[in-house]
């Protein structure tokens, strides 16, 4: 499942190493991200200072949870962990404590990325560094030219949805779309046009 946090609030507490990580990833969603740690990296008060996170220094107190969409605990401390997983759930709140399944309502996959594929692959927490390995793996199968590739063919499959062909055409065309990665774009365009025509 994908769910889309643009717009969402997000509340991170813990800034170090591992909770940097997780905001990192989340700075690529629009999501409101608000950040309390007793102490923050470097590069999370670089985020703040630059606007694209609330970061706060203190202790994390129980209100803080009042708002959130998500919660991310990514402290050192196993008690405090807890305590932010059980209000989470007494709020109705979706949590991952980093590193404890557990305590986890979902979990971060890894993610390869190519323009709008994203491939995810989870391991629901058993171990993250073969979900990272794998994911390498997948890197050399899925090259970069992927991106552009699936952004052809949205505007073909577009082309081809609004088009006056009869739905078994339109169906047999998407099939055969997908099949043809070294295709052209012009050419299957052209294609396409020419079966409007």
């Amino acid at each position: 499942m994908y769910i889309k946090l643009a717009g969402r609030e997000v509340l991170v507490v813990g800034a170090g190493a591992v909770g940097g990580s997780k905001i990192g990833s989340l700075l690529e969603t629009g999501a409101r991200i608000h950040v309390i740690a007793l102490q923050a990296s470097e590069r999370v008060r670089s985020w703040a200072e630059a606007g694209d996170i609330r970061l706060e220094e203190r202790r994390f107190r129980p209100a803080d949870l009042k708002g959130a969409f998500l919660v991310i605990a990514a402290t050192s401390s196993r008690r405090l962990n807890e305590l932010i997983f059980r209000g989470a759930q007494r709020r109705r709140i979706l949590c991952n404590v980093v590193d404890v399944p557990e305590l986890c309502d979902f979990f971060y996959p890894a993610v390869l990325r190519r323009g709008d594929l994203q491939i995810a692959i989870s391991t629901a927490g058993q171990s993250p560094l073969l979900a990272q390995r794998i994911r390498q793996d997948l890197e050399k199968q899925f090259a970069p030219g992927y991106a552009a590739w699936l952004a052809q063919l949205g505007k073909m499959r577009r082309q081809v949805l609004s088009s006056d062909l009869p739905a078994e055409r339109k169906r047999d065309l998407l099939k055969w779309l997908i099949r043809r990665e070294e295709f052209g774009a012009n050419q299957a365009i052209s294609v396409v046009e020419g079966e409007h025509s």
